[in-house]
């Protein structure tokens, strides 16, 4: 039997009330947890591919240096490279190559924490939203200023034999490498790519709450853009399984590890891009350290610079013809689940210029962020590299015209036939007939 309470004598203590944290304390912790673990995820992921690659057996220690730069690149960020060999001697050296593999993932984990506490709702204020992205970002470039403290180091390196070690040293030419992150450039960078991924999560996700002056415009944008997003990580799942195969099978699994945990969306990409008849000019003088898979070696170690498509890749195996089956089986999928996405009635025509535009710049972007370029070299007073490890080139450039036509072309095709089938499928806010 319940008992009865009577009024709390006077002076007595009430009742003690739990009050959470005030909402602008909450505000910045969401803001610093959404920040944070995106950096978390990319440290974790650089490193696995890093200590696969072999960079954990770098002298002096330069592991963390060498992981804490690798993850300011793939957020957008500028390192800069410098050797210092003497007077009698010079070097050179330059690095620009994203790893994607540790972009995608810390920007899927950023977003996914980001859209978190937005998920219930579908519109919102736009200085609200506006506040939550500057407080994001705030976070993102506090992190990545402190990455750029450890992002520096600089060791010696040996030239291959003990003869030219002793001249190089009694020569006042001992080579040393080294590494600084720019800091301007890479908070303005970072800023940019933080920014971009924010605006890109309330493009493709239908959970990302709006402000009312844009509701109009989600029935356009968000079914392409999520269409897209759907192929990109389409490609890096059938990237994975291949990686994964290759684990089991082949007999260099730290290699295969390396290029998953460090370049998987830069190959898978450019699978799609060459398999919708896009291409990209490139040579390889010298292995550097960059990890490319055979095929691409075999097509890009020749004299001058080669042409990678479809034609180049097929002369070496003619599985490459698999990836246009493979480009119009995902792409077809895509632009199917953008019309079931879309509102009901909407012609064929506008499914397949909207396709078209997205795809284009999709391929655009695919292109310009897997572009390499990669050296090193080191001479003598003029008598050229010191030894067969130590000069290298690695170069690769997309041919974007021709990416942006082939987009437009298969957008234009796989959005329309795409759109076909979608009118027998119920689409969001369809009201059956009775």
């Amino acid at each position: 039997m319940s008992q009865l309470r009577g009024p709390a004598p006077a002076g007595a203590p009430g009742p003690v009330r739990r009050r959470g944290a005030p909402p602008a304390v909450r505000a910045w912790a969401q803001a610093l947890g959404a920040a944070a673990a995106g950096i978390v995820t990319m440290i974790v992921v650089a490193a696995l591919g890093l200590w696969a690659a072999g960079a954990a057996d770098l002298p002096g220690g330069a592991f963390p240096s060498v992981v804490a730069a690798t993850v300011l690149v793939a957020a957008g960020g500028s390192v800069g490279l410098s050797g210092d060999v003497g007077g009698l001697a010079q070097a050179g050296a330059a690095l620009d190559v994203v790893p994607l593999s540790v972009t995608l993932a810390g920007a899927l984990v950023t977003a996914a924490l980001f859209l978190l506490p937005l998920r219930h709702r579908a519109v919102a204020g736009t200085g609200e939203l506006l506040a939550r992205v500057a407080r994001t970002a705030v976070c993102w470039l506090v992190l990545l200023l402190l990455l750029t403290l450890a992002a520096r180091h600089s060791f010696t390196i040996t030239v291959g034999n003990d003869l030219a070690d002793r001249i190089g040293a009694e020569l006042g030419a001992t080579p040393t490498v080294g590494f600084r992150a720019e800091v301007p450039a890479t908070l303005g960078a970072g800023l940019l790519w933080i920014l971009a991924l924010l605006v890109l999560t309330f493009l493709v996700s239908r959970r990302a709450p709006l402000s009312p002056g844009l509701l109009r415009f989600q029935d356009s944008v968000r079914p392409p853009a999520f269409a897209m997003l759907l192929t990109l990580l389409c490609y890096v799942v059938i990237g994975l399984v291949i990686g994964i195969v290759e684990l089991i099978t082949k007999d260099h699994p730290a290699e295969t590890f390396a290029v998953m945990f460090l370049g998987l969306p830069n190959l898978a990409w450019m699978a799609l891009g060459i398999g919708t008849g896009g291409a990209w000019v490139g040579h390889v003088d010298k292995a550097i350290g960059l990890p490319l898979p055979h095929l691409l070696d075999q097509v890009l170690r020749a004299h001058g610079k080669r042409t990678l498509d479809l034609g180049a890749l097929a002369r070496y195996d003619g599985r490459a013809w698999l990836l246009v089956a493979v480009a119009a089986v995902v792409l077809l999928v895509a632009a199917f689940t953008a019309a079931v996405r879309s509102p009901a009635r909407r012609p064929a025509w506008r499914h397949a210029v909207e396709m078209a535009v997205v795809l284009a710049v999709t391929l655009l972007a695919v292109g310009l962020l897997t572009r390499i370029s990669a050296h090193y070299g080191l001479s003598l007073m003029g008598l050229g590299d010191l030894g067969g490890d130590l000069g290298g080139e690695v170069t690769l450039e997309p041919q974007l015209l021709r990416l942006v036509g082939v987009g437009l072309a298969w957008g234009l095709v796989t959005g329309f036939l795409g759109a076909l089938p979608a009118r027998r499928v119920r689409h969001p806010g369809a009201v059956e007939k009775s």
